[in-house]
Formats: structure tokens, C-alpha cells, sequence
């Protein structure tokens, strides 16, 4: 694409659109152009023809999203308990059509009420606190990391955020190996969205989620922790700040929890036996 005078040329990545702009400098003429923006649309998760939840999310990977999403909010148990997932437009936003074991269906209904979630809603279907604050089963391994594989993860993490890169606007998780390697990238304006995408990328790779661990760009809240150990990775680095509720689930869960990881350093909030 090729700019005319006063306008920027930019490359709109995937989730992303063009908006017409104006830009103002001290001591220059304003600037007539066009930004790329990160996309939000309203996305509705409905299973087997029954709406649970309508979340801010950016349009891209939400099969990735639904899948993830499924299982990181004990929607289902196991993969293989989502026979089928269907993205269609709908007026004003998607709707993720799941199709889920019965069993799976009936006890959905029983908690479901359709849910309008703030950008990066984490508990969306959820109506008590008890269900907020449910236990994670599933077992955790016990590896390790080392301090400079953490770094390196942390340096290579931003080079798999193109939509980021063009917008500034969206957050992103990553996993990735016990060498820092990165492995796997998703992004959206929500950074449970995140998350959610890349569990459900992760989900139909052969990946072992128990050997890496995930890097997020945001704060860590109580429900990146949760969705981080109900996905069976055993530790989150943060670039940002823990809550208190989250180091304090984290201890509870064994999930190792650094934060503020950058510029080649982090500080360890929980699961000191994570690092070696």
C-alpha cells in the first residue's frame, strides 16, 4: 500500500483494521493519515444452540478462543468432550458455536445465564462466589526453570505480537519451552482472551503444556492463574504486577508466579520451587 503525502503507511495484521486519523505535533502542521487499530467485537459462546457468555475479544483464532475457553471455565473436562466449533457473523460481532457432549450440555444449563463481559471478562457464566472460586483438579508436574530461560523467553516475546506491533492496543500470551524457546503466540484486547486463545491452540498441538510455561503481557489476576493451571502449565511469568489473590492462588495451586519481567529481570511472587 502506498502512502500519500501526510499519511502513514502501515500493514493492517489480522484482528486489525484502517481508521482515519489526525495527528498533532508541537510546531507542525497537522497531519492527515491513516492508523491501524485493533479490532473488538462483541463474540458469543453458545453451546449446542444455547448462549453462555458474550465476550469483548478481538475476531481472530476464536476457534482457538471457544476451545480454550472451554476448557480453562470447566465448560468441559477433555478435549475430546468438543465434537465440533463453528465461527458465523452475526449483526454486530461472531457467534462461537460449540457443539459438546450431552452430559456436558446438561450440566451447563444447569449454571449458564448469558453473561454481557467487560473487554477480558474472566468469569463470565459464573453467578456465585463459591463457583468463582472453584478448585482446579487437574494435577500439575513438577518442572523447573531456570532463570535464563525465563529471560530469554521474556526477550523473544514481543517478535510473535504483530497485531501489537501495528496497533499497540492488544495483549498476548505465550508458551514456552524450559530453554526460553517461544513456542506459541496469541493475542487479543483481552488478556483472558489471550490466554483462552492460546490454551485452545495448544490443546491440538502435542505439546506438552506441563514442560513450559506461559508468558503474558499484562497484570496477573486471580483468573490467569486459574486458566493457567486448569491448562496444566505449571508456571506464569508476567511482565506486569500480581494481584494479592492471585500469588495467593498460586501458592495454593503450586503454580509458579515471577512478575515484572523485564529488562532481565523478574521477582518471584510464588512456587520459589519452580526456579531452579
Amino acid at each position: 500500500m502506498e502512502a500519500r503525502p501526510g499519511e502513514s503507511c502501515v500493514t493492517v495484521a489480522a484482528g486489525a483494521s484502517e481508521r482515519p486519523a489526525r495527528r498533532h505535533r508541537l510546531g507542525a502542521e497537522v497531519a492527515e493519515l491513516r492508523e491501524s487499530v485493533a479490532e473488538e467485537l462483541p463474540i458469543a459462546l453458545v453451546y449446542n444452540g444455547h448462549a453462555f457468555a458474550v465476550m469483548m475479544a478481538t475476531p481472530a483464532d476464536l476457534e482457538d478462543f471457544a476451545r480454550g475457553f472451554s476448557l480453562t471455565e470447566g465448560v468441559v473436562d477433555r478435549l475430546d468432550e468438543i465434537e465440533a466449533i463453528a465461527v458465523a457473523e452475526v449483526p454486530r460481532g461472531r457467534e462461537a458455536r460449540v457443539t459438546i457432549a450431552e452430559p456436558r450440555a446438561l450440566a451447563l444449563r444447569a449454571r449458564t445465564r448469558a453473561l454481557a463481559g467487560r473487554t477480558g471478562c474472566g468469569l463470565c457464566g459464573v453467578d456465585s462466589i463459591a463457583e468463582a472460586m472453584r478448585p482446579v483438579a487437574r494435577p500439575l508436574s513438577p518442572a523447573r526453570f531456570e532463570p535464563e530461560a525465563i529471560r530469554a523467553a521474556v526477550a523473544a516475546f514481543p517478535a510473535g505480537q504483530p497485531l501489537n506491533a501495528v496497533t499497540g492496543a492488544t495483549h498476548a500470551a505465550a508458551l514456552a519451552d524450559a530453554f526460553g524457546r517461544v513456542l506459541l503466540t496469541r493475542e487479543d484486547v483481552g488478556r483472558h482472551n489471550a490466554v483462552d486463545k492460546l490454551v485452545g491452540a495448544l490443546a491440538l498441538t502435542a505439546i506438552d503444556p506441563g514442560a513450559g510455561f506461559v508468558v503474558v503481557s499484562s497484570r496477573c489476576s486471580y483468573e490467569m492463574i486459574h486458566k493457567t493451571a486448569a491448562a496444566g502449565i505449571p508456571l506464569i511469568v508476567s511482565v506486569s504486577a500480581p494481584t494479592g489473590l492471585a500469588v495467593d492462588l498460586a501458592e495454593r495451586l503450586g503454580v509458579g508466579l515471577a512478575a515484572f519481567a523485564r529488562d532481565g529481570r523478574f521477582t518471584v511472587y510464588a512456587g520459589e520451587a519452580r526456579f531452579v
